[in-house]
């Protein structure tokens, strides 16, 4: 496995007050409430969040900072904008995001979570010192012009949609081991959305922990994380073959193998 699969370290600037009146106001709605850990759950498929920062009056979000506690998220006290200007949270955002370009070479991406066509000229210059830009925003309010200046861009509402056909869990089965079974296709579904070609073991067990940073295949009830891939293909969930120059275990699909005749 190259180690560039899995170094990849990213950087969160949250407009939180952009982000919400997108929520409010978006036409469907299927929940009720902002959920910023399917954001970070999606991020951590790209590799690990180091820095993550949202700026908001968060007087009229305090409904939200439990939340965001929860996730870590540093929050930055911007001022009501009668006391600021309009733009102040933009202009911290944009100055604590160039800061960090500058100060943190190690960090090669940054995420702006914020539909706002004035972050352009952020995402830009970012670009110009060599760092990919992941944008993520509401389908109906986030800018085109924000969108297509993205390296690429996240839409909130397509993660909550649910994932294709994948097979079911064995209802029967004890429930600690269906939430292993779980993160496990939870974190495969997303190393394929990120286009990995080779789904080694090692790579499928450290995204779960970026995913869920307590898991241990042994509180699941397993000696190795070996045991529980053979225990997942046991029950139909993925499909295994072994590499044969390292003798590690590589998911190659979903489901049972089909059977010949």
């Amino acid at each position: 496995m190259k180690q560039s699969d899995t170094d990849t370290s990213l950087a969160v600037f949250i407009d939180f007050e952009n982000l919400a009146l997108g929520f409010g106001g978006r036409r469907s709605k299927t929940s009720k409430r902002f959920e910023m850990d399917r954001v970070l759950d999606r991020l951590v498929e790209k590799g690990k969040v180091i820095v993550k920062k949202a700026y908001a009056d968060w007087s009229r979000y305090s409904d939200y900072k439990n939340q965001l506690h929860e996730h870590a998220i540093e929050l930055i006290e911007i001022p009501k904008r009668s006391m600021t200007g309009k733009n102040s949270a933009d202009i911290r955002l944009c100055v604590d995001a160039m800061d960090l370009c500058y100060a943190k070479e190690h960090i090669q991406t940054f995420v702006i979570v914020s539909g706002d066509s004035d972050f352009s000229p952020l995402v830009s210059k970012l670009k110009e010192n060599g760092k990919h830009v992941i944008g993520t925003g509401m389908k109906d309010s986030s800018s085109n012009l924000l969108i297509e200046n993205c390296d690429e861009f996240i839409y909130y509402e397509d993660l909550e949609r649910p994932s294709g056909n994948d097979p079911s869990i064995d209802s029967s089965l004890p429930k600690i081991k269906r939430k292993a079974f779980e993160l496990l296709m939870d974190s495969i579904r997303g190393l394929v959305r990120e286009n990995k070609e080779v789904l080694w073991s090692s790579l499928i067990k450290e995204t779960m922990k970026r995913k869920r940073p307590s898991f241990d295949e042994t509180y699941h009830g397993y000696r190795s994380f070996s045991n529980l891939l053979e225990d997942a293909e046991k029950h139909g969930v993925v499909r295994l073959k072994t590499d044969p120059k390292s003798g590690t275990y590589v998911v190659v699909g979903f489901g049972k193998a089909e059977t010949k005749r």
